[in-house]
């Protein structure tokens, strides 16, 4: 059936659904290679090197550094959040744990950004797929009753064609629901890091403010 014909054929013997889901893959390796990187990068600072290297700071009373170090590890999603609660420590600007939830919303929905639209790419190549499918189906036997002749291989090869709409609408659904899983379960994995390091750092900041309010006392 498809012997001697050339990709742009093939396409085309699947209607608009097929170059609709076409497109729709090269968008959803773009999303993948994209989110691939940046996760890659921020992911090469493990939590505990970058935690032992703030707290190395704030137990020897160097905030400023301590900020310093978090500019200087800026990759990870841990950063900004420390940043955050040190400033308002420093600055006495605030409350520390609000300032380091508010960045760990903010850092959550810039992981997440355009992970959704392998969700959804995911979720409906398949139902695009199948209505190709059905319309292909449609104009098939459509086309036998204006023609009024043909055998059960004129139908055979009406739906054949039809079917493309399907087989594609799997191609590009399969690896975008995988990359999405995999991308969703990287993001978790970024928040309980940064909620790991709201923890430590506020045990170890409002631990000293207790102290010195009981010095005081």
């Amino acid at each position: 059936m498809f012997e001697g014909k050339s990709f742009i054929q093939i396409l085309n013997m699947g209607g608009w659904a097929v170059w609709f889901l076409f497109f729709l893959s090269i968008l959803s390796v773009m999303v993948i290679l994209i989110k691939a990187v940046e996760f890659w990068r921020k992911s090469k600072i493990r939590r505990m090197d970058f935690i032992n290297g703030v707290l190395y700071q704030l137990r020897k009373g160097r905030i400023d550094e301590a900020v310093q170090f978090c500019e200087k590890t800026s990759n990870t999603p841990m950063s900004p959040v420390t940043k955050a609660g040190l400033i308002a420590y420093r600055d006495k600007e605030g409350n520390i744990i609000q300032a380091m939830d508010r960045e760990i919303m903010m850092e959550t929905v810039k992981l997440e950004k355009f992970v959704t639209i392998l969700g959804s790419i995911g979720s409906v190549s398949v139902y695009i797929g199948l209505f190709g499918t059905v319309l292909g189906i449609i104009r098939a036997f459509h086309d036998i009753s204006t023609v009024g002749s043909g055998g059960i291989s004129v139908v055979i090869m009406g739906v054949s064609e039809a079917l493309i709409a399907t087989a594609m609408g799997l191609f590009v659904a399969i690896p975008a629901v995988v990359a999405y899983n995999f991308f969703a379960k990287y993001i978790d994995k970024f928040v309980v890091n940064m909620h790991y390091c709201e923890s430590a750092i506020e045990d170890l900041l409002l631990g000293k403010t207790s102290g010195k309010t009981n010095e005081e006392d």
